[in-house]
């Protein structure tokens, strides 16, 4: 849903502001308290979090989409104490899938706390804190991931019944002279293969607007691209496990191909895949 009376993100100070109440439209007495109170635990104990997912996406564009939770991104060094402090204090909380995701239940309100990528691609740190942006929601500041994690992790979400593409085409319509490009890069790093589909989407999507993509970084990929072409990968491994954790099952279960989450780079066990494939098939998410 677009809200009409959000405006653009003003860049010449470090608070983010959207100019109506888009970011918490969706929340009732109940939850807003909830969060709020969500919110005071985990500055109390000082334990540093970001506002990410739907909220992050609407502070930078202003395109308000409501889900049914609210997700913080803490560090996972930091999980258990952040559990133990929401238990204590009447909580129902549970790991829900150990490698990456928990979550945090007050009557029919949920919080999730995520620390990892769910694709195992890489854990919460200090570097993602360092690059938060300021903003308030429900009174309180709080901090929210930086454009560029956002873009990080939306990239990797590409399952049949949920495709974060539209989500980056916004986020770089509305910023792309705030995000660090050169950090971006190396982000994704070996897997710039991913960021490069979504800057040539983007093209593809804003004629009028590619030219805000840096052309060094085109440039660099496009001689990347053109180098690989004529360089032979024996390894028979599918990465398409990194994008869909369904979709790409036949290749691993029947094609004979390699799991790229077993890769030594990534946090997945195969007890991990297993869980998270498990959960696939019972939300009825068939290959």
């Amino acid at each position: 849903m677009v809200v009409k009376q959000c405006t653009r993100v003003f860049w010449q100070t470090r608070i983010i502001t959207v100019e109506n109440d888009a970011k918490t439209t969706g929340f009732d007495a109940a939850c807003a308290a909830f969060y709020k109170r969500a919110i005071e635990l985990l500055r109390q104990s000082e334990i540093p979090f970001l506002l990410g997912g739907a909220y992050g996406v609407c502070v930078y564009t202003g395109l308000a989409r409501h889900t049914k939770d609210v997700d913080l991104f803490i560090r996972a060094v930091d999980l258990d104490r952040a559990l133990a402090i929401f238990e204590k204090d009447g909580c129902r909380t549970e790991k829900t899938f150990p490698h990456w995701l928990a979550k945090v239940y007050l009557g029919q309100n949920v919080i999730d706390l995520i620390y990892a990528a769910g694709n195992g691609l890489g854990l919460v740190d200090d570097s993602w804190f360092t690059r938060g942006r300021d903003d308030e929601l429900l009174g309180l500041p709080v901090k929210v991931m930086g454009p560029e994690e956002i873009i990080w992790m939306k990239a990797f979400v590409q399952e049949r019944e949920r495709f974060d593409g539209a989500d980056i085409a916004h986020m770089i319509q509305s910023c792309a002279e705030s995000i660090d490009w050169a950090y971006l890069r190396t982000r994704f790093g070996a897997d710039w293969r991913v960021l490069f589909s979504f800057l040539v989407l983007f093209g593809y999507i804003y004629p009028s607007e590619r030219h805000r993509i840096p052309a060094d970084l085109m440039q660099e990929l496009t001689r990347l691209l053109a180098h690989e072409q004529t360089a032979l990968f024996r390894k028979r491994i599918c990465r398409g496990t990194f994008l869909s954790r369904a979709q790409f099952l036949p290749d691993v279960n029947e094609l004979g191909y390699r799991d790229a989450r077993l890769e030594a780079r990534t946090t997945m066990t195969a007890k991990d895949i297993a869980l998270w494939t498990a959960a696939s098939e019972k939300d009825n998410r068939p290959y």
